[in-house]
């Protein structure tokens, strides 16, 4: 059975929450802040708990950031394309976030963190040139990894007509949209769609969205880290839904 780590308080604790059978064992840095709590909740759950030093956690981080933690747990398996319509059939006003070839795990986890934060259903990716849950994407989305599903699909255009089948409205943020995201409509039920952090939406993706918008800059910079655009677009569906 494939095993996986999760580096950082943040990231621990939601798996105490969410899944605490899936932790085979947890290394902790007894000198760490924070660490004797979540150690008493580790043991609670029968979860052994072996102390080191910070120089073993260190090499067994390979230059992740850890806290003084680093858990050994068995991940859930990435929903897929019928799962996610099977989830969406669940819900009136479902809010979606696709990215269309991410690959920074900074990028994807930052993306799952905001995505968790404004109650989405799911964050899609594709399978293949993309970024996937590497310890580095699960330290990024501070726990929202175990609370989020991660839909992988094979094909992003199908997948994308099966979002519009199932009622959702999609909209892609592009810089080179003339519409705002601002005068678009959010209300309903919602897919989001943003592009990889150099080439943006590829073609294909661009048709299969309903509307393309962009970000309205006043300033002087030209573009913003996808995880940035991602968290302005979700919470701006967020107000507009909270308003309605």
């Amino acid at each position: 059975m494939k095993r996986d780590l999760a580096m950082g308080i943040h990231a621990v604790e939601a798996l105490i929450k969410s899944g605490p059978d899936r932790l085979v064992r947890v290394w902790i840095n007894r000198s760490a802040k924070a660490t004797e709590r979540i150690a008493v909740d580790l043991e609670a759950h029968g979860v052994p708990v072996e102390w080191v030093d910070a120089a073993a956690l260190d090499r067994r981080a390979a230059g992740v950031r850890h806290q003084g933690l680093i858990a050994e747990f068995v991940p859930r398996a990435p929903i897929d394309l019928q799962d996610l319509n099977d989830l969406l059939a669940r819900h009136e006003k479902p809010l979606v976030l696709v990215l269309d070839g991410i690959t920074d795990p900074h990028n994807l986890g930052a993306c799952m963190r905001s995505a968790a934060a404004a109650g989405a259903l799911a964050v899609v990716v594709p399978k293949d040139r993309a970024a996937g849950l590497t310890p580095v994407a699960r330290r990024a989305a501070a726990g929202a990894a175990e609370r989020l599903p991660l839909a992988v699909v094979t094909n992003l255009a199908r997948s994308l007509a099966a979002l519009a089948e199932q009622g959702l409205w999609r909209i892609g943020l592009t810089g080179s949209a003339e519409r705002s995201l601002y005068q678009s409509s959010l209300d309903g039920p919602l897919a989001l769609v943003l592009g990889s952090e150099g080439g943006g939406l590829r073609r294909l993706t661009r048709e299969h969205c309903d509307e393309l918008v962009h970000i309205p800059m006043p300033g002087a910079m030209e573009s913003l880290n996808v995880s940035v655009a991602a968290g302005i677009a979700l919470f701006e569906a967020v107000r507009v839904r909270s308003d309605g």
